[in-house]
């Protein structure tokens, strides 16, 4: 029988629920996650930037604590989890004049929805659930609506590391091809390979990568080439190279190496450069960025150095789309910090302007 995705769109573009003008001459946009209720915080913050990183707050679309976003490809709808006990996710459409539509929320499937990814096909939508320890998966229609949820698993096995009461899944990852997806679980100190039906939208687990007991693993990012991951380890401090087999999507962790921090640092993620040459790391602890050099194709990363950060806590961090830019989410300091990035060193050079806004715990640049 059809899927539901593929009925005719619905007509629901003309009704606005949020806020925004088109960007001013060659400033791009910049979509902030917060959660509600911390800092003033009301929703996604829609944010412009310039070449030279100057950014300011232009407006802001109402969800409930949409603390992790996800572009769809078509560049037309946004994805926000709501995160907190009673889960869902929001759709938003993005309009051709700047302005944002809320679609509509359906329920996450779990608790404490924390992570959200599009399938590369742009037919399905993946989450994890850190409150319930789940992964799920819902159709997106034609509209960019969310639809039925067809997968749903609960990370029951192997038993929570040290400290931890039970599982909590922290990342549903796919892989570059689509036809795996990768679930980061902080709880179980477990990283589970799940094969990707794309048909059917289903999770079939096919490997699981255990990290040292009381890793803590929370969130998980691909070299540009595919073949290497880098995994960041939120509780014992440290990062781990991870071979990937795309053939079986078998995840090789290497032994966890340091973040360059004397302090208790929480790292919280890395971003890799679109040359693949260089690796931010976020330590909220110490609220430093580590940089590496990726050497080796992609299998070994070499600390370079910390960089001190003006803002506290910081939750998250994500390139310009042309590399020259970084950004950096303080959470406790309500307030984002811009770097230019060296495209030969990846050195960092801190913008002099930071822009003031309430509880920025993800970061989008388009």
């Amino acid at each position: 029988m059809p899927h539901p995705r593929r009925k005719p769109p619905r007509d629901t573009r003309p009704t606005r629920r949020a806020v925004t003008g088109g960007s001013r001459g060659a400033n791009r946009r910049l979509l902030l996650g917060s959660y509600t209720g911390q800092g003033g915080a009301t929703g996604i913050g829609v944010a412009e930037y310039a070449a030279d990183g100057a950014v300011s707050l232009v407006g802001e679309v109402p969800v409930e604590n949409p603390s992790y976003l996800a572009l769809h490809p078509s560049g037309r709808t946004l994805y926000a989890v709501n995160e907190q006990e009673k889960g869902g996710i929001t759709a938003v459409a993005a309009g051709d004049d700047g302005a944002y539509e809320v679609l509509g929320t359906v329920s996450a499937g779990g608790s404490a929805p924390c992570q959200v990814a599009v399938h590369p096909s742009g037919d399905w939508l993946l989450s994890a659930a850190y409150g319930s320890g789940t992964v799920a998966v819902h159709a997106i229609e034609r509209d960019g609506a969310l639809g039925a949820l067809t997968a749903h698993v609960v990370h029951d096995d192997p038993p929570p590391g040290p400290g931890q009461q039970g599982p909590h899944a922290h990342q549903l990852l796919p892989s570059p091809d689509g036809r795996y997806a990768l679930a980061c679980d902080l709880g179980t100190d477990t990283v589970y390979s799940y094969a990707f039906d794309e048909t059917a939208g289903t999770l079939r687990e096919v490997s699981r990568a255990p990290l040292t007991p009381g890793a803590g693993p929370r969130h998980l990012t691909f070299h540009p080439n595919g073949v290497y991951a880098y995994l960041a380890n939120e509780l014992d401090d440290t990062v781990a190279v991870c071979a990937y087999e795309a053939a079986t999507g078998t995840l090789t962790p290497a032994p966890p190496q340091s973040t360059g921090t004397t302090a208790p640092s929480a790292p919280s993620q890395l971003v890799v450069t679109g040359d693949g040459a260089h690796a931010y790391l976020g330590n909220r602890g110490d609220e430093t960025l580590t940089r590496y050099a990726v050497e080796d194709g992609g299998a070994g990363l070499r600390l370079l150095d910390t960089v001190p950060l003006d803002v506290a806590f910081p939750r998250h961090l994500a390139l310009s789309p042309d590399g020259r830019l970084l950004f950096v989410g303080g959470q406790r300091s309500d307030a984002v910090q811009v770097f230019a990035v060296d495209e030969a060193s990846g050195e960092l050079s801190p913008v002099e302007e930071k822009l003031d806004v309430p509880s920025p715990v993800f970061l989008l640049p388009l």
